[in-house]
């Protein structure tokens, strides 16, 4: 059921997250699909939760970790469905679940900086810098991820952190 929300969502946008829709394209009954998601924002919800991140382990070097994430976070919002969902989200005006969404995607950061011991104002801090112009570009500008422009951001971080 979710995988056919998924497809539906990636090839129609949020829109056709209906029951009615759904039962089209699963066969399975609306009561159900009631019973379980009786609303659109409540499919995106359930997918959301069972894609999550997998954590990665920090290495123990500040900017090779980020230098990782920054390579990972380009290609989930390069590749579909994370960036295409992620989209959607912004479509469908569901800031709750953008917000939730977005954490998500930004938690391996704050892992890797939780790790160096980075404190929590230059934590949020950080992953902002790095994450912004990235989540720009794939959002709002329509365009890929900088991977470039987001190593170097990583350097400048870690250097105001006073780590090399």
């Amino acid at each position: 059921m979710l995988t056919a929300a998924l497809k539906l969502l990636l090839e129609e946008g949020p829109a056709a997250l209906t029951a009615q829709r759904l039962f089209q394209v699963t066969g399975v009954s609306r009561s159900t699909i009631y019973r379980h998601w009786p609303t659109p924002a409540a499919v995106l919800a359930a997918l959301i939760d069972v894609a999550p991140i997998p954590p990665g382990q920090p290495k123990g070097d500040l900017a090779e970790d980020l230098h990782a994430e920054v390579d990972l976070l380009c290609d989930r919002l390069r590749d579909r469905p994370v960036g295409a969902f992620l989209q959607a989200l912004v479509v469908a005006g569901m800031a709750e679940l953008r917000h939730r969404y977005v954490s998500d995607l930004l938690a391996p950061f704050h892992q890797v900086m939780r790790a160096a011991g980075v404190g929590d104002g230059d934590r949020e801090d950080g992953v902002a810098m790095i994450a912004s112009p990235l989540l720009l570009d794939a959002l709002l500008l329509d365009r890929t991820a900088a991977r470039d422009r987001a190593h170097r951001i990583v350097d400048t971080v870690t250097r105001s952190l006073g780590q090399p």
